[in-house]
């Protein structure tokens, strides 16, 4: 159990790639926080699913781009679980259209939630972190962020600035031992992917040279190496998990 005394928070964890890391660390010992937006009821799975497992948890309900939220998330895991040790960035929206026909809404809603949560989740949990002198937190981007996609360029924006980001925060952190990393994933099966049409899908295929879609858990076992202390001398680095797409 490598993470055995271990409390991470995992942003976005109701469903998806979010639970899926969730999962995985519990599994390996840490006590998990799961943070879902509005659907209690994937919230509830989550948490179903690790205590089926023998893990600890708890939910809280929270918007990551507004401060207030965050800041509850943040006093709750303390409250019950006295330190946070992890923090995985996962939560994420897209509102995809061409530039031209882009809403302003639309922007603002993705950076909102895609960057400033971000920005803003690392900066509440960072303050108990630097007074411990350790800790980890993993950032979720997008192979989008490093190649770009027509139809996205508020996501890709988005997913780009976590890059780089997460960079400078490494840079600012590391003397006080606190590692950040990123984690790109491609094309995963997920909510997400679902609505991709047939044509889309096969064209989609095409680019990835494994061949297939990846697996929730393909990220999330990226993200337990990375929090692990297996990965100690590992920070400021972007690892994409996309079936070699980005090659």
């Amino acid at each position: 159990m490598m993470l055995n005394d271990c409390v991470a928070i995992v942003t976005g964890s109701g469903r998806g790639i979010g639970r899926a890391i969730a999962l995985e660390l519990a599994e390996v010992g840490a006590k998990v926080v799961v943070n879902y937006a509005g659907r209690v009821d994937k919230a509830e799975e989550t948490l179903q699913l690790i205590r089926d497992a023998g893990g600890e948890c708890i939910a809280v309900q929270g918007d990551v781009s507004q401060t207030a939220d965050v800041d509850r998330l943040i006093k709750t895991a303390l409250d019950h679980f006295g330190k946070i040790d992890i923090l995985v960035n996962n939560a994420g929206i897209t509102r995809d259209s061409l530039l031209l026909r882009m809403k302003e809404v639309d922007w603002d809603a993705v950076l909102a939630t895609n960057l400033k949560g971000v920005f803003l989740c690392t900066k509440a949990v960072s303050k108990g972190m630097l007074k411990q002198r350790s800790g980890v937190i993993v950032n979720i981007s997008s192979v989008v962020g490093l190649s770009g996609n027509a139809g996205q360029a508020n996501y890709a924006a988005a997913k780009a600035g976590i890059i780089g980001f997460s960079k400078s925060i490494a840079k600012e952190f590391a003397s006080r031992g606190i590692r950040v990393n990123v984690v790109a994933p491609g094309y995963i099966s997920t909510d997400m992917t679902e609505t991709l049409g047939e044509a889309m899908h096969s064209e989609v295929l095409r680019a990835i040279p494994l061949g297939r879609l990846g697996e929730p858990e393909d990220v999330a076992k990226v993200v337990r190496f990375l929090v692990s202390p297996e990965a100690a001398y590992i920070t400021g680095q972007t690892l994409s998990v996309d079936g070699g797409m980005e090659i």
